[in-house]
């Protein structure tokens, strides 16, 4: 061979050589990455792992089991924000500056949310909010980056007030002192006013706390000489157990009964001792009858022996989301997902789903239950009274 071909054939090799080692970084760099930046040590660990699960079963459903997008292999990151806010903001620019996903989940607490909004628009990337629920996220703190798949405070708060706001009900609330305890209260404040019931005390205690008694013996004082029916109605989440421990301080010898939102399974023990109990809840795996809901159950159940909570279900919809954005974008740049997202209707487990173009908040449908007791079952049941669907609620805008 001479030395013409014998440098031809090299330089073949070292290009065949060259393609060889570069395919997979080609391969990689077509990823879809998503971070997903969430509490999964802390307090809120219970929920962050059925968020987690529900956003990976979510993209899987989505993709029909390939966990593809247009050929391109999905990719989540996870991000452990510890439940403080300083570590949440620092996971999520981390995740879009060093990692350089698409876009980002989360997280669990508001009060991470509110701390990682601004990251969102600094990198100018998209973050689906799942399942914080703060109004002031896509209200007073909103940015064009930031798309929600929870349901809101006032969301909550609308449906709940549906369910309590009975003729010349007297209503005092107990809630965390946080984010999202206060912006559920207002929220809750706002809804009562529509209605002929009122708001008579308001009751906030540290999201630590584990005694109640004081906070029990202010609410019964502002209650008890209160006419028609009355209600305490608790926004609480993680631990504490404020609903059986005040429940055990005998509320009824002044004719007050306790009330509150939806909860995960194991909250849902303490409703066991409170039959009869009404309020609003976003999800409860018997209620919605749907296609995907049918899958989330049995496959849910198939995998993990449990039925999916109530935080798995958010995380299915935030998961369905990213997938349906990214499909109808036909790109992950962030303008055009934006497009794309604005107005834009999807199905998830509790059927329809629209991000509002103003705010980017999902409307969705809430569930007035009745708590049903089955001696079979661990938990107090919250049997559905009535859906509440989007066209039923009427859920204000805070970001104009």
């Amino acid at each position: 061979m001479n030395t013409f071909f014998k440098t031809a054939a090299l330089s073949l090799a070292a290009g065949a050589f060259a393609l060889s080692i570069s395919a997979p970084q080609s391969v990689a760099e077509e990823s879809i990455k998503i971070a997903h930046v969430y509490g999964k040590t802390g307090a809120f660990e219970a929920y962050a792992k059925q968020s987690h699960v529900g956003l990976m079963m979510g993209l899987e459903y989505a993709t029909g089991g390939t966990m593809e997008i247009d050929g391109r292999k999905i990719e989540v990151i996870e991000k452990d924000s510890q439940l403080k806010p300083d570590i949440g903001r620092a996971m999520l620019a981390e995740a879009y500056g060093d990692d350089e996903v698409d876009l980002a989940v989360g997280p669990v607490s508001s009060g991470v949310a509110l701390a990682m909004l601004p990251v969102a628009e600094e990198y100018e990337k998209l973050l689906i909010v799942e399942p914080a629920v703060a109004d002031s996220i896509t209200g007073t703190n909103f940015n064009r980056y930031i798309f929600r798949t929870a349901r809101n405070s006032s969301q909550d708060a609308i449906a709940n007030a549906v369910a309590l706001g009975q003729d010349g009900a007297s209503i005092a609330t107990l809630a965390q002192d946080y984010a999202f305890g206060r912006d559920g209260v207002a929220a809750f404040r706002n809804a009562i006013a529509k209605t002929n019931a009122k708001l008579v005390f308001e009751e906030y205690a540290p999201t630590d706390t584990k005694d109640f008694t004081a906070s029990a013996q202010r609410i019964f004082e502002a209650l008890k000489d209160e006419p028609g029916r009355k209600f305490l109605f608790v926004i609480w989440a993680g631990g504490g157990n404020p609903l059986a421990k005040i429940n055990a301080m005998n509320p009824e010898r002044y004719g007050i009964e306790i009330a509150t939102g939806g909860n995960i399974l194991a909250a849902l023990k303490a409703y066991k001792a409170m039959p009869g109990m009404e309020g609003a809840t976003y999800y409860y795996y018997e209620i919605p009858q749907n296609p995907v809901n049918d899958w989330l159950v049995e496959e849910h159940t198939a995998r993990y022996d449990s039925p999916p909570d109530f935080f798995t279900a958010g995380g299915m919809a935030a998961g369905i989301a990213a997938v349906e954005a990214i499909r109808k974008a036909g790109s992950t740049d962030t303008e055009e997902l934006i497009a794309a997202m604005e107005g834009m209707e999807f199905e998830g487990p509790k059927g329809l789903m629209k991000f509002r173009k103003e705010d980017h908040q999902a409307l969705q449908s809430m569930y007035h239950f009745k708590i049903r007791v089955d001696p079979e079952v661990e938990w107090g049941i919250p049997e559905l009274v009535r859906e509440l669907t989007i066209s039923d609620m009427e859920i204000p805008l805070q970001n104009q």
